[in-house]
């Protein structure tokens, strides 16, 4: 069976009742939770540090849930498990779950921001973040470290695409993600990607295949969620100019083009370039903290403003 469809029939069957309409088990006493999907490569990881946050930064975060799916190479068990938790520091790289518990690490991603910004700006609104992420990871195949090729064939066919998959399909599967002993209505409210750098540095022809590549991403990931329409907010890559000639990746401009063009021909889609001008790590790739920080907001901005005003 083609994995998407597969996907699908097993989504309807856990959590819709027949797809039809959001995730309501009880909908008279369900407490209400915007969902949001958060994806990409190792800058949706996040490499902040947990040390450089004060005590209310850290969290948790009344009003925000996470569910972030445990990361996995391509053709590897265990991708996607996970636990909902309140949301609160220690979702960055290194993070794990075996499906029973979370293992903390020392850093943060944008999700601690972008959640504590939504429900700042909303207070009466609760958020749930799901989120699967890998480093290095790139939508074109056989490039990087785990390709988000829908298509994908190699070994078992299990890829980055599937892992993803697995962690909407566990985290949409909790009747109470919160634990008060109440089902929860889970509603589809957004999209945020950040992501493009490994395909940017590949190749020229990986890089020209981007926007078909991320427009074809963004179709399945809303169709996974049953809302076409729904909001994308793309974070813009950017080079710390840190090689000797000057660029990491050398067809950035094509990558960062074609996520241009994308949102530009979407009708509910937004474009993100606070991170322009936030220093980099020594490692050359990934944000200081406070670049983790920026994104978050301003990805929770986006997501606001596209809420209220997409071109449907």
């Amino acid at each position: 069976m083609n994995k998407r469809i597969g996907f699908l029939f097993v989504t309807c069957a856990a959590f819709l009742a027949g797809c039809a309409g959001p995730y309501i088990r009880n909908e008279a006493a369900a407490t209400p939770y915007k969902v949001y999907f958060l994806g990409g490569q190792s800058n949706m990881d996040g490499y902040g540090y947990v040390n450089e946050l004060t005590a209310e930064q850290r969290g948790p975060i009344d009003g925000a849930m996470i569910f972030t799916g445990n990361m996995a190479n391509d053709n590897e068990s265990g991708g996607g498990v996970g636990v909902w938790e309140p949301l609160l520091a220690g979702h960055g790289t290194g993070f794990s779950s075996d499906g029973e518990s979370n293992s903390h690490s020392d850093r943060f991603g944008p999700e601690l921001v972008f959640g504590a910004t939504l429900v700042a700006l909303q207070p009466e609104s609760r958020v749930a973040i799901i989120k699967y992420s890998r480093g290095g990871s790139g939508l074109a195949l056989d490039i990087g470290y785990g390709s988000w090729e829908p298509d994908f064939a190699a070994g078992d066919g299990v890829n980055q695409y599937d892992h993803a998959l697995t962690t909407i399909s566990n985290a949409l599967a909790v009747r109470d993600i919160d634990g008060d002993g109440v089902d929860d209505q889970l509603v589809p409210a957004g999209i945020v990607w950040m992501q493009g750098e490994t395909d940017a540095g590949a190749g020229r022809e990986y890089a020209e295949a981007y926007e078909a590549n991320l427009k074809r991403m963004m179709d399945l990931l809303r169709a996974a969620l049953h809302a076409d329409d729904l909001p994308v907010v793309i974070g813009k890559i950017t080079d710390s100019g840190m090689e000797e000639d000057g660029a990491m990746m050398d067809y950035i401009d094509i990558v960062v083009a074609a996520q241009q063009s994308f949102v530009a021909a979407d009708g509910c889609a937004a474009y993100v370039t606070a991170i322009d001008g936030v220093a980099h790590l020594p490692d050359q790739w990934h944000y200081v903290s406070e670049g983790y920080v920026t994104m978050g907001r301003a990805f929770a901005e986006a997501a606001l403003d596209l809420g209220e005003n997409c071109r449907r």
